[in-house]
């Protein structure tokens, strides 16, 4: 099977044994093909169309449907993986899943890395990309690929957006661990402060009121002056400057504008405490509720909204 990545329309593979092995949704494999299928699918459509893409070319398929048409042969190449990997080195890659490496696992989660590992080369991914988190799953996938599947493959990642609602105190141990030198003490401090699904206090979902996500974000960490770990600096320059560009912030108390056309400007202002916390966190919020609004009125207004109301209900009533 090859894929390229210049392939139209590119595939988007919904991981549902994977989220079933993580125990998501209460490890009910049934309801994660459910949500997946419905509110998931949708989601991710909706969020292409926000930054300009085309949902109608976009074809999604479930990781056990693609599973049951390659066959015994994803089963082999996990096999192969995983006799070249050494049990200590899995469970050191197992923030993949979003966990700690001196965490009590079952068997099947320790399964989870050579998984990942497997869909690689069962694809014949030559570029392989994801969040920071999945680093270690694809430095296995480098080692053995040559030698066991002919080819190494390239790995890209992407900054994973902080917990909007952290502490002093989370910083504060951020910080330590990058001070530290200590790559898998950063990284398991990293984890747990990432803007995440399952903790909904740290994130703004694409579905949330526009007076939501302005609450969200004004109630937001953000301390004065403070670049590292700011969950508001990182939505700017993540989120709001691909997308939108120029940013115009005025001065509450002056009524001073000012627009600021990369974010390197506007953290020196942030930095130099010229900018003040308050003003930028009234901008991004009302920036992110501007960008996130079609999928709001989807969601809750259009065709999305039986899949919203079908996730809520069966996460009430799993």
């Amino acid at each position: 099977m090859e894929w390229s990545c210049l392939q139209k329309p590119p595939p988007i593979f919904l991981a549902d044994f994977h989220s079933w092995i993580n125990r998501k949704l209460g490890g009910d494999l049934s309801l994660i093909r459910k949500v997946a299928g419905g509110y998931f699918k949708e989601a991710l459509k909706t969020s292409l169309k926000i930054v300009g893409g085309n949902p109608d070319e976009l074809r999604i398929v479930m990781g056990s449907d693609l599973y049951e048409k390659v066959g015994v042969k994803y089963l082999e190449n996990i096999l192969r993986i995983s006799m070249k990997t050494s049990l200590s080195r899995v469970k050191r890659s197992i923030t993949i899943m979003g966990r700690k490496s001196g965490e009590a696992l079952d068997f099947a989660q320790l399964l989870y890395v050579p998984m990942q590992v497997a869909d690689i080369f069962t694809l014949g991914i030559n570029i392989a990309h994801g969040g920071m988190d999945q680093r270690k799953a694809h430095v296995i996938a480098i080692d053995i690929g040559e030698k066991l599947f002919g080819y190494k493959p390239i790995a890209i990642h992407h900054h994973i957006l902080t917990g909007i609602h952290i502490s002093e105190r989370e910083r504060e141990l951020v910080l330590k661990a990058k001070s530290s030198g200590d790559k898998e003490y950063v990284q398991e401090a990293l984890m747990d402060i990432k803007m995440s699904k399952s903790k909904p206090k740290t994130a703004i979902f694409i579905h949330d009121d526009p007076e939501e996500v302005k609450s969200k974000v004004r109630k937001a960490f953000c301390p004065m002056g403070g670049i590292e770990v700011n969950p508001i600096l990182e939505l700017t320059k993540y989120v709001i400057f691909p997308l939108v560009g120029d940013m115009e912030i005025v001065n509450a108390k002056t009524g001073e504008k000012k627009i600021y056309a990369t974010y390197e400007e506007l953290e020196r202002d942030f930095v130099t405490k010229v900018l003040h916390p308050a003003d930028l966190k009234r901008t991004v919020g009302e920036t992110l509720s501007e960008i996130l609004h079609p999928a709001y009125k989807y969601f809750k207004e259009g065709a999305g909204r039986k899949y919203l109301e079908e996730m809520e209900t069966l996460k009430v009533t799993r």
